[in-house]
């Protein structure tokens, strides 16, 4: 999957394709393409067959949606919150979810149901790095993918972070970006943050 996972919220499908040849160009391995438009399924579906690119849907409220955008090719699927009709649809599909957790309690509810990796969000709003340091103190096994309000001056203290899997990186898929098709401009931030990653 990589350290680096752009958030992608796309308005027009048609744009998905040019988008992924972006991203790869520079050098990211993976996309959550958001179901918060009406293109999301798509856009999911237009790039899910890529080899050189692993494609997940983000934002996934309903065990119906999970169930569409694993028809449409996302191979993992991430949640706001967590919710365990998604999470059961997912795991009976054999598809990687990663439930968003806020608390202890929703950490605890991640482990009960088998998994590992949950999404801590809205990061920079629930305390940055040192909340994901003091929540991961107790859940030792647990890894952290950390998304909302994190800007490249940011990442590195997450990165830092031993049971920080990848961060969530919208800034890299603007809408401005997307919406204007600058597509090197995407492909430049994407480079900067896999530099900066590694």
């Amino acid at each position: 999957m990589g350290r680096v996972v752009p958030v992608v919220v796309l308005e027009d499908a048609r744009h998905a394709a040019a988008l992924g040849d972006a991203l790869v160009k520079g050098g990211l391995k993976a996309a959550e393409i958001t179901l918060r438009t009406a293109a999301g399924l798509d856009a999911i579906e237009a790039i899910a067959g890529r080899d050189d690119l692993v494609v997940g849907a983000g934002t996934v409220l309903t065990a119906q949606q999970a169930e569409r955008a694993i028809a449409a090719g996302a191979r993992f699927v991430v949640t706001p919150g967590f919710a365990p009709a998604v999470v059961a649809a997912c795991q009976d599909a054999g598809v990687l979810v990663v439930p968003g957790a806020a608390t202890a309690t929703e950490i605890q509810m991640a482990l009960d149901a088998g998994l590992d990796i949950v999404k801590f969000f809205p990061a920079q709003q629930l305390g940055g790095a040192s909340m994901i340091k003091a929540l991961a103190a107790p859940f030792r096994g647990v890894r952290f993918i950390p998304t909302g309000g994190i800007t490249p001056e940011v990442m590195p203290d997450y990165l830092a972070l031993p049971q920080v899997l990848a961060v969530g990186a919208s800034w890299i898929v603007a809408p401005d970006l997307l919406q204007a098709g600058r597509w090197d401009t995407v492909t430049e931030r994407a480079a900067a943050a896999v530099e900066a990653a590694a």
